[in-house]
Order: structure tokens, then sequence, then C-alpha cells
């Protein structure tokens, strides 16, 4: 499984992000409020899991401007999970063939891992690795290996799921 991307330095502060759930489905979808405008590949990255879970990538003007989980994979709950503490504000662009729209499908192990509250969320992807943390917007960070290749999403500050009740 490998995705390509490239890490552009951005000027600003990171935009917030707006998270909504699903109550019928359980899908929770993080999406950056403001979008920067460029030229680049629109569509989504698709990453299902080996146990069927699904993890897609919102792509928009070619840098990822969203995550939704569709299928969750099973997740192990820590007390605690604190995300990197070095990270580097960017954009991430998703490396594409001169498409203006794509749909990209990938295959890979995926893991979930959560603090017992479930505000901090990171999904691995493939193997572990040694990775660096790139900001997207305030509550969403990538891990991007030594190769250039997304390994793994940080979802911050994530809101309770709904009470249904």
């Amino acid at each position: 499984m490998s995705i390509a991307v490239r890490v552009e330095p951005f000027d600003g502060t990171p935009s917030d992000v707006e998270f909504r759930w699903d109550a019928d489905t359980d899908i929770l979808t993080a999406n950056l409020r403001s979008r920067v405008v460029s030229e680049g590949t629109s569509g989504s990255v698709e990453i299902e899991g080996m146990d069927g879970s699904w993890l897609i990538l919102d792509v928009n003007g070619g840098s990822v401007h969203g995550v939704e989980v569709a299928v969750w994979p099973e997740v192990r709950k820590r007390p605690t999970l604190a995300p990197p503490g070095e990270v580097t504000d960017g954009r991430v662009l998703v490396s594409s063939d001169g498409n203006e729209i794509a749909s990209i499908e990938m295959n890979t192990a995926l893991a979930a891992e959560a603090d017992e509250a479930e505000r901090t969320i990171h999904f691995r992807l493939g193997p572990p690795r040694q990775t660096r943390a790139v900001r997207i917007a305030r509550d969403i960070l990538i891990d991007v290996d030594g190769r250039d290749r997304i390994a793994g999403v940080w979802l911050l500050s994530v809101p309770p799921f709904p009470d249904v009740s």
C-alpha cells in the first residue's frame, strides 16, 4: 500500500475542523472549514483495511482536506494517547497522474487506537515505521514516512458520539 504525497508549507494558521457524526451509521467525518483554492486532483483516496474497515481521505485541489471513517477498524483503547510532540504545519498533496478528478482505492493493514474518552484517535496505515507528523488543520495530523507516503492519520479533539437515547 503506498499513497505518495508531497508536503508543502503554508502561510497563516491551520484551519479549524468541522467534525460530524452520523448517529445511524457511526460514520465520523472531519473536514477543514477553510479550503485553499488550488489546482490539482480532486476526489477521494479510499483505504480499505484487511478487516473490512474504511478510511476515506477527501482530496480537493490536490491536497487532503478531510477524513471520513466509514467503517471502523477495531479500536484499541489506551488510558492516554498523546499526538506527536514535534509537528510541522503544511499541506499534504496527493500525487496524481495529472487527472483533475481521482478516486483511488488501496488495501492495507489499518489499525486504530484511541484514548479512553475517544477524543484523540490515531489510525495507522500499513506496518509501523518512522514518521513525521504534518498538521493540515488544527485537529488533523497526517503521518508521513521517510519515503513520502501516508502512514497514518490523527484526529484530535473529536467530539463525543451523539447521545441517541
